[in-house]
This record gives structure tokens, C-alpha cells and sequence, in this order.
């Protein structure tokens, strides 16, 4: 099969990925091999690239937000079968026994795995998953749109629950990229308020017309305290920016799996009155069953702007400049 590798981390104008041939992957025991149909170009694949992200694995292939079929299955598989439509999400497993694991935060296992970091992911024609990571997909949305829904809807979602945003409250969205334009349409179905914060033009227009009460650049003052706000964009700065912007009690959730440095924080200014900041660390296949099936009784749809797997160096590029709003997924064309 061909695959996109990430032979040495560097910026993406620099070409870092390099189109290779390899073996068709042979799944183990309890895994799933997919072939890959589509997949969504998440921020992370670009952190993973440019090196933001240590190196987990030599010549990675990144890419976790996958929708394909059952081609194959381990001996230990009962529940799936050839043909199967399956998601392929960014959480690949977890030990399962760890304090975290059994009290239901499995997001915070010291022993998790990532597709796209720890193992190869997406950019591919084929890939594998353990079949208990594996989420079922419903069968009325195509491929492009289901891409997307799979991390940047699920960190989204959960990054939306972190932030405890009150019935009906006011909702703060600091930057407006693939996961927040999803997280935005679950808090407008559940009744928020919601301002978006984003540097650009083309982003504050879908946020208006997706139903946002506002939208400006991410620096400007929302025009009423929030009760709840997420950052997505992936900028230190931005904390203190948000944090001023939250009413008493107001809570900010930190989405993202890298950020630059957070400088000095006013404690009058910025955190006083019981205000909150919190980081968002993955999510767990809760979170992601939970999400898909809001995404489904809500009609939760990306906004999409596919390209051809032969082109996922130039969409991380486009990604890297903001060229587009939404999200973009990789179509497999070299299969």
C-alpha cells in the first residue's frame, strides 16, 4: 500500500511528509484492519508533523479522524465483520486497569495510545484499530462529513462539557476551525448564546451563519460576559485574553494538545471571583459514542473542503495558513 510518512518533523513548507510504499498492515489479535476511505486533517496531524509533538514513533503516518470499511480482522474479533463502516478516532487504546481506567477517566491512562502518533494512522490506504476503539458509524452521512466528527467533533464535545457552560449560558469560542464550528452547533441545539473569537474573516462568517449571536477577532472583547469559554486556538496569549472576558464564576476550558507558552496571568484581573481554567486531555470512547449520537439527533454537519490523499501535504500547508473554514478530509484516490 502507499502511505504518507513523516520522515524528519519540520515545518510543512519544508515537505516533512514523503509518500511510501509499505506492506498492507496485518492486524493482531484484537484489531480491525480498515481501509481507509476518508480522512480529516485535524491540528494535531500538523503539530505531529512540524514536530510541536515529541516523536512517539520513526516515520509515522498521521491521521486519525478515518472512516472506512472492515477489510480484515484479528482472530480475537467477534463483534465486526468484512464490510463493516467504521470510525477510527485518536484515542487507539489504553491498559484498562490503571486507577484512571476504572474510574472512568481512561483519557488520562499514563499507558494511552494514539493513532496518527503512537501507531500509523489515516494517510494511507489502509490502517488497523483495536475493535474495542472502533465506533460504528451510522450509514445516512457520507464520508467527508463523518470524517471530522471523530476528533474534532468528540474534543469538541468534550472540551464543551469541561467548560460547564450553564443552561442557556453565554458561550465564549476563541478561534473557529474544525472543532469549534462543531462544538458550536451542539451549544446552539442545547440553547447557549454563543460569540465566536477569530482572527479570520472567512471563519466569523460561518460562525454567523451557523447562528452565532457574534462574531470578531479573537483579541476584541466579546460584547457581554461569559459565563463559559473554550480556547481552541492553539495561542498562550489568548488565556488571559478569555479569562478577562468570563464573568464571576466563568469557566475556561483549554482544547487543544498543544499550546504556546501562557504568559503571566493578573490574579485580580483574570482569576479572581472564582473563575476557572482547565485543560482538556483527549477524550474517552463515552465522549465519542456520547457526541455521535447528539451529532446525529441534532444534524450536526461539518463544513468540508475535500482534497485528494495525494495532496495531504498541501491541505496541512492550507491548514497551517487558515486558507480554509471548516475542516478539510484527505478522499482516498490512491487506492
Amino acid at each position: 500500500m502507499r502511505a504518507w510518512s513523516v520522515e524528519r518533523p519540520g515545518p510543512v513548507e519544508a515537505e516533512p511528509l514523503r509518500l511510501v510504499e509499505r506492506p498492507v498492515p496485518v492486524p493482531r489479535a484484537d484489531e480491525l484492519l480498515v481501509r481507509v476511505r476518508a480522512c480529516g486533517v485535524c491540528r494535531t496531524d500538523l503539530h505531529v508533523t512540524e514536530g510541536d509533538l515529541p516523536v512517539h514513533r520513526t516515520g509515522v503516518t498521521p491521521g486519525h479522524e478515518v472512516v472506512g470499511t472492515v477489510a480484515g480482522t484479528g482472530a480475537g474479533v467477534a463483534d465486526f465483520a468484512v464490510g463493516d463502516r467504521v470510525g477510527v478516532a485518536w484515542l487507539r487504546r489504553t491498559d484498562g486497569e490503571c486507577a484512571y481506567c476504572l474510574r472512568g477517566a481512561e483519557n488520562l491512562c499514563p499507558h494511552s495510545e494514539y493513532t496518527g502518533w503512537d501507531a500509523d494512522g489515516g494517510y494511507a490506504e489502509y490502517t488497523t484499530v483495536p475493535a474495542a476503539f472502533a465506533y460504528r458509524l451510522p450509514g445516512a452521512l457520507d464520508d467527508v462529513v463523518l470524517a471530522p466528527l471523530l476528533c474534532a467533533g468528540i474534543i469538541g464535545y468534550r472540551a464543551l462539557r469541561r467548560a460547564s457552560l450553564p443552561a442557556g449560558g453565554r458561550l465564549g469560542l476563541y478561534g473557529f476551525g474544525g472543532s469549534a464550528h462543531l462544538c458550536a452547533q451542539v451549544a446552539l441545539a442545547e440553547g447557549a448564546r454563543v460569540h465566536v473569537l477569530t482572527r479570520g474573516a472567512e471563519a466569523r462568517r460561518l460562525a454567523v451563519e451557523l447562528g452565532a449571536a457574534s462574531a470578531r477577532d479573537a483579541y476584541e472583547a466579546p460584547p457581554e460576559p461569559l459565563d463559559s469559554a473554550v480556547l481552541f486556538a492553539p495561542v498562550g496569549d489568548l488565556v488571559p485574553v478569555a479569562l478577562r472576558a468570563l464573568d464571576r464564576g466563568g469557566v475556561l476550558a483549554v482544547a487543544g494538545i498543544h499550546l504556546s507558552d501562557v504568559p503571566s496571568l493578573n490574579y485580580e484581573r483574570e482569576l479572581f471571583y472564582e473563575r476557572e481554567l482547565r485543560s482538556v486531555t483527549s477524550n474517552t470512547r463515552a465522549d465519542g459514542r456520547e457526541f455521535l449520537a447528539l451529532a446525529e439527533r441534532h444534524g450536526v454537519r461539518a463544513t468540508t473542503h475535500p482534497y485528494p490523499l495525494s495532496e495531504a501535504p498541501r491541505a496541512l500547508r492550507d491548514l497551517k495558513a487558515g486558507r480554509f473554514d471548516g475542516a478539510a478530509v484527505l478522499v482516498n484516490d490512491l487506492s
